[in-house]
């Protein structure tokens, strides 16, 4: 087990899901910028670093029927099983060394990749989703802004602005929106993110 599988197995196990400073009541944004995408309801879409967020129970009740949930954490995973069932496809693993099996019409992360520090994690979460994103497909990525905290979960994080985001991933996709957001932690605290809408660019 890596190290970054031994930290976040301990936080799932350690913390219940309303006691950790991401926690959201309802996942708000992320569901606005999926419809925005305009996928259909039949429209494949896959959450990394899913946790035991309540994305997806959004999602099923809005009647999207095919969303697979990837976490680095198994514990995480279960929490999530424990509400939603079968309803949902599971994939244990860490999405710098995933090898997707199949395309989706969208990806979503809200908050992975700013904790990729470094360039060479960073070029393969790049290389992943462009093996795993249809063409024509959509990404919602969300990181801490440039003003939000400089570390999470004890770990530390990469700031980003909408247009350095938009560079990053400039290679595949093109930004279609970005949206600054002030996340208020379970204790009080806010964050401030920055999410953004991207829709790929035609591959030859």
């Amino acid at each position: 087990m890596t190290q970054r599988e031994k930290h976040w197995q301990s936080i799932y196990q350690s913390k219940a899901p309303d006691a950790v400073s991401w926690y959201e009541r309802e996942a708000t944004t992320s569901l606005e910028m999926i419809q925005a995408a305009d996928i259909g309801d039949a429209g494949p879409i896959i959450d990394v670093g899913a946790g035991a967020s309540v994305l997806v129970d959004g999602l099923l009740e809005k009647g999207f029927s095919d969303v697979t949930l990837l976490d680095v954490s198994e514990a995480a995973l279960a929490i999530t099983k424990g509400r939603v069932g079968d309803r949902a496809a599971y994939v244990v693993c860490d999405v710098t060394s995933w090898n997707p099996q199949r395309t989706y019409a969208l990806w979503h992360d809200r908050a992975v990749f700013h904790f990729l520090t470094d360039e060479a994690s960073r070029a393969k979460y790049k290389a992943t989703l462009a093996g795993a994103l249809g063409n024509g497909g959509h990404a919602i990525v969300a990181t801490f802004a440039e003003d939000g905290p400089e570390k999470c979960s004890g770990l530390p994080v990469r700031r980003y602005s909408p247009s350095e985001l938009a560079a990053e991933f400039s290679f595949l996709l093109e930004m279609v929106e970005s949206r600054r957001v002030v996340h208020v932690t379970p204790w009080g605290a806010e964050q401030r993110f920055v999410y953004a809408r991207f829709k790929s660019r035609e591959r030859t």
